[in-house]
């Protein structure tokens, strides 16, 4: 029986039910589609390795990171550059000064573009793979990079996580001077200007 038959063979009463419940659903349905996310920030990370005297590798992070996905699927996240945790408090205000210069530079953007609907269309607990071109601009320099990501869909939420660390280099961004500050002060032999970059980045609705 068709849709319009099983309307015509039904009620008025149950009709009208009927095409109440339809309208909600449409309604809830588009809300979903068009719904926007906003960044978590204690349920989110970001590191970043880097390695000095050749050898000795060591984990970073920053504590302070916001942003949302919008309707239209526009991605931006903002980096706190003052919030870099190192777990060491003088290299973290060295950091601070010599090398992101936040007084000047206080925080870093990542912009990028999403499926919107794709993310809404996941069920709980399924997960798609995406290729993620994105931006950072940091430190008056903007590059492009490019991210394999898992996005998993939670109750309530997006998450994204890489699958691959993406590679962020000093001279791309004009660190180049504060890394060798950092050397100096330091009294290190070297400390790489290559740093692999990871992240979990969770959206609530």
């Amino acid at each position: 029986m068709s849709y319009k038959q099983l309307v015509q063979a039904t009620p008025k009463g149950l009709q009208r039910g009927m095409k109440a419940a339809l309208a909600l659903c449409l309604a809830m349905l588009s809300q979903v589609s068009l719904a926007q996310w906003t960044l978590d920030n204690d349920a989110s990370s970001l590191s970043f390795v880097t390695i000095k005297a050749e050898h000795v590798a060591e984990v970073h992070s920053f504590d302070r990171l916001s942003g949302s996905i919008a309707s239209d699927g526009t991605v931006s996240v903002e980096i706190e550059l003052a919030s870099v945790n190192t777990l060491i408090p003088i290299r973290n205000e060295r950091m601070q000064a010599m090398l992101f210069e936040t007084n000047m530079f206080p925080s870093g953007t990542v912009s990028a573009e999403v499926d919107i609907s794709a993310l809404a269309s996941l069920a709980p607990g399924a997960f798609s793979t995406q290729t993620i071109n994105f931006s950072l601009n940091m430190h008056g320099f903007e590059r492009s990079y490019s991210a394999e990501v898992r996005l998993t869909r939670l109750n309530g939420a997006i998450q994204a996580t890489t699958l691959k660390p993406v590679v962020v280099t000093a001279e791309d961004h004009g660190l180049v001077t504060g890394v060798e500050a950092l050397r100096e002060v330091a009294g290190l032999p070297s400390i790489s200007r290559a740093v692999p970059v990871s992240f979990t980045l969770t959206f609530n609705e």
